[in-house]
């Protein structure tokens, strides 16, 4: 699947059949996200891979926005470091863990932006770093509309040269 094509047909997916992934595609999701470029290489961002099924149920109990965590093969907690990059850095990492998973027919999802102490303190996660995100990852329970995005239309966001011209 070409990068574009992943990037058109990614949806987030927050059911997944249950069937583990294979450790080669696990190491290509956290490979992608080590890989991704960071502002000054700082490379601000550590990945807690976490495949066990009790600590993924724990997982999914304790956060309020992401109870499909428990049914997930695999998650993988984005921490960062102390640095005025860490979000942009990390958010980007994010995204390509989340694109190559996808490339691979496994879906996943953002979960996270606060609410998370106890996640934190479960999976050991030092006081001085930070618990932006878990990304649960799975095979999609049913079939997703890979393509049919809701967006808006590009005449709406995107502008030629100043805002509000018309963009070809």
């Amino acid at each position: 699947m070409s990068v574009y094509d992943t990037i058109r047909t990614m949806l987030a997916v927050r059911e997944y059949d249950g069937r583990p992934i294979p450790a080669e595609i696990v190491q290509r999701i956290v490979e992608a996200g080590r890989l991704t470029a960071s502002s000054m290489n700082e490379q601000p961002w550590h990945f807690v891979v976490v495949q066990n099924p009790d600590t993924l149920r724990r997982i999914g109990e304790l956060s309020a926005h992401g109870p499909y965590i428990a049914q997930a093969s695999l998650a993988i907690a984005i921490v960062l470091d102390a640095s005025p990059y860490g979000v942009s850095d990390a958010s980007r990492a994010v995204q390509d863990m989340l694109l190559t998973a996808w490339e691979e027919g496994i879906g996943g999802n953002w979960v996270g932006f606060g609410g998370m102490e106890d996640i934190k303190d479960l999976l050991g996660i030092p006081a001085d770093r930070q618990l932006l995100a878990i990304l649960p990852f799975g095979y999609p329970a049913r079939a997703v509309g890979q393509g049919k995005k809701r967006r808006k239309p590009l005449a709406e966001i995107a502008y030629g040269e100043r805002w509000g011209a018309p963009f070809a």
